[in-house]
């Protein structure tokens, strides 16, 4: 059984921080390619920040320079630092993991408003 795991999402104001965790179980993680996607309201999912095993990292052009993804195999754990929080990150967040397939969580929502 494979599962992933997100929390760390809730309601934060314009140019706030918010730390997302995915602890997942059920695949072999050190080896994995991880990566985070979100899906605003009323659009279609869109990848977000990719990790791979060797720690090389993959932004979207509009999270460049304010999201950093990381992870920690020793806790198979992936975590993305999302900084200077605009409304237009408001969105449902899934976790993602790509061997042998994709694998998703259940998505934690981040809202960003005043």
């Amino acid at each position: 059984q494979v599962q992933l795991v997100e929390s760390g999402g809730g309601l934060v104001q314009p140019g706030g921080s918010l730390r997302l965790t995915c602890t997942a179980s059920g695949i072999i993680f050190n080896t994995n390619v991880m990566a985070w996607y979100r899906q605003p309201p009323g659009k279609e999912r869109e990848l977000v920040a990719l990790i791979n095993s060797g720690g090389i990292v993959k932004y979207a052009d509009s999270v460049k320079g304010r999201f950093t993804i990381s992870r920690d195999n020793a806790k198979n754990s992936v975590y993305l630092q999302m900084n200077s929080l605009k409304p237009e990150d408001t969105a449902v967040y899934y976790c993602n993991a790509r061997i042998p397939f994709h694998y998703w969580g259940q998505g934690t929502q981040v809202t960003v408003s005043s």
